[in-house]
């Protein structure tokens, strides 16, 4: 099984593989209403606690995951991502996700989180493609996709709710 490494760096972020020890960091993001409207809505701290514990077993399972995300000057927190094999309408994809604080939205970090992602699922882990979604007014989510290489595709139901796809194919033009 090819595996992502459990810690990398890019320009501004220090990536850690989720842990037990992050619930404390990934409650408070989750339970912030202006994450919480992109994901579904306030989550609470159980519900928290079991997603990530199925974090932490797809880790186990498949050799990648999400990362915990850190700024690599000032060691605060900043959001959490990475990838995940996830089944959309009968169908495996292997799916980027993220979610950054909001005190730091608009500085790029959801970009270089997906670019990062997108590098080590196609270069370490052989992937010849990943989604991303989101709900069709995330304009600012729409945009980190577009700007890590995703194109769009289509239209679909998640969870009873429209969301767009988007997909970027091993060998486009992100990677480099």
């Amino acid at each position: 099984m090819r595996t992502a490494p459990e810690r990398f760096e890019t320009a501004r972020l220090r990536a850690e593989r989720s842990s037990s020890s992050y619930l404390e960091l990934y409650v408070p993001l989750d339970q912030d209403e202006r994450v919480a409207v992109w994901l579904g809505g306030v989550s609470t701290p159980a519900e928290v606690e079991q997603r990530l514990e199925l974090e932490l077993e797809h880790w186990k399972a498949h050799g990648y995951g999400r990362w915990a995300l850190f700024d690599r000057e000032t060691g605060e927190f900043v959001g959490r991502g990475g990838l995940r094999l996830i089944e959309i309408e009968g169908k495996a994809e292997v799916e980027l996700g993220y979610a950054i604080v909001a005190e730091r939205w608009g500085q790029g970090l959801a970009t270089e989180l997906s670019e990062a992602a997108v590098r080590i699922g196609f270069d370490d882990l052989g992937l010849r493609e990943i989604v991303a979604f989101t709900l069709p007014d995330n304009l600012r989510s729409r945009r980190v996709m577009e700007k890590a290489g995703f194109l769009y595709e289509r239209e679909f139901e998640w969870k009873d709710r429209p969301h767009v796809l988007y997909r970027i194919r091993s060998g486009s033009s992100s990677e480099g």
